[in-house]
């Protein structure tokens, strides 16, 4: 779904909110470039990442699925000096792209990538004393969202914030009917949130150059 409207709606909260950023765009030409999905979040979005990730003042941020590192270049930016931003991602090839992009963004110094499936790399996060995270973000596969976000949840402090993205999915989330993994796996996401007493959960939905989709947020209390 997508209506013109948007995309020139999008395109005018860019020209008056963000300034050109000639590293952002060579890292998602670079994306293309090398075959991977335009599956990036929209810099609108991006620049959202970083004001959430700066409001919890985030030392130390949690990325599942880095795909060329569109929005690991947003959220590292936004750390602290001395800060930390651990990425997960399960294609090598993409790992090799966003790593070229973060060299170039000069922020390769505080992001780690770990290349391998997220719900075992997810697994191995904490078991040697690591501090928990500020900030999770979850955009990688949505069947294993429920699995991501009870991992996320582990490894989050109490006043940090989990943000999965692409939870409405056209709208086909409200398809109690729908056997679309995506759509099942966003369903369970949403309802683990909602029955969970440890967050303050909410969803928002979203239009634009990505068309119409939404992100799940959950602060831990």
């Amino acid at each position: 779904m997508s209506d013109p409207r948007w995309d020139s709606v999008d395109a005018y909260l860019q020209s008056v909110l963000l300034p050109a950023d000639p590293v952002l765009d060579a890292t998602l030409a670079d994306a293309r470039a090398a075959g991977l999905p335009a599956i990036d979040v929209s810099p609108t979005q991006g620049a959202l990442l970083a004001t959430l990730a700066s409001a919890v003042r985030a030392e130390r941020i949690l990325e599942v699925g880095t795909l060329g590192g569109y929005s690991t270049v947003w959220l590292a930016r936004a750390l602290p000096a001395g800060g930390r931003l651990v990425s997960l991602e399960i294609d090598p090839h993409h790992a090799e792209v966003a790593g070229a992009n973060l060299r170039r963004a000069g922020l390769d110094d505080r992001v780690e990538i770990r290349v391998g499936p997220a719900a075992a790399s997810l697994a191995a996060l904490g078991r040697d004393g690591d501090e928990p995270f500020d900030m999770v973000f979850v955009d990688a596969d949505k069947p294993g969202n429920p699995t991501y976000f009870a991992e996320a949840l582990r490894l989050t402090r109490t006043g940090g914030l989990i943000v999965v993205d692409n939870v409405v999915r056209d709208g086909a989330v409200a398809d109690a009917g729908s056997d679309d993994p995506a759509v099942v796996g966003s369903r369970r996401l949403l309802e683990a949130m909602g029955a969970e007493p440890r967050v303050l959960a909410t969803a928002v939905q979203t239009v634009g150059v990505k068309g119409y989709d939404g992100f799940a947020l959950a602060l831990v209390r």
